[in-house]
């Protein structure tokens, strides 16, 4: 890798470190190439992104951003998972190491805050972003199903009553 390379990546990490929410990291040694590419399309799936790069390039692209706080976690072969949802990686990265345990999440950082292993699983537990809008549409919605109910409800108790005295009169 040449220095324009270099440079370019480094400056493509900045952006990403700048506009993603969540950065997870973890070691992958001993992952095989099928479990990485696993991995890959888990996070695709849920709005995440993996990234594997030399950590020295890494730690020159975390200068200046919010989650700056994970230079210190970059050793030996490290991984970066990262969304713009703040649950997605997160969540992808502590299922797959459920699975595998060649997959060690070291910690994170969520903003300027930086998370340590219990953190990113704490976080892995939060209800996402998708799923924060499903609950929310079926409160709001919830009210008027209910005020729908209650308006039809007298006048089919009042119809069951008539229909009951009608059979009473006719027997």
């Amino acid at each position: 890798m040449d220095k324009a390379e270099k440079a370019e990546l480094v400056s493509s990490l900045n952006g990403i470190f700048s506009s993603t929410s969540v950065v997870v990291v973890a070691h992958y040694a001993g992952l095989t190439v099928a479990e990485m590419q696993d991995l890959r399309k888990r996070m695709a799936a849920s709005g995440a992104q993996v990234k594997v790069t030399k950590n020295r390039l890494a730690k020159i692209a975390l200068e200046g951003t919010q989650v700056a706080s994970i230079g210190s976690l970059l050793k030996g072969p490290t991984l970066l998972a990262y969304s713009s949802d703040p649950v997605a990686a997160a969540k992808v990265a502590v299922d797959f190491s459920k699975t595998n345990d060649k997959l060690v999440i070291l910690g994170g950082a969520m903003g300027q805050t930086a998370l340590n292993v219990n953190g990113v699983k704490a976080l892995a537990t939060m209800p996402s972003l998708d799923e924060l809008r499903a609950k929310l549409v079926g409160l709001i919605q919830a009210p008027a199903t209910k005020i729908a109910q209650l308006s039809t409800a007298p006048a089919a108790k009042l119809a069951r009553v008539f229909g009951a005295y009608a059979k009473s009169d006719a027997a």
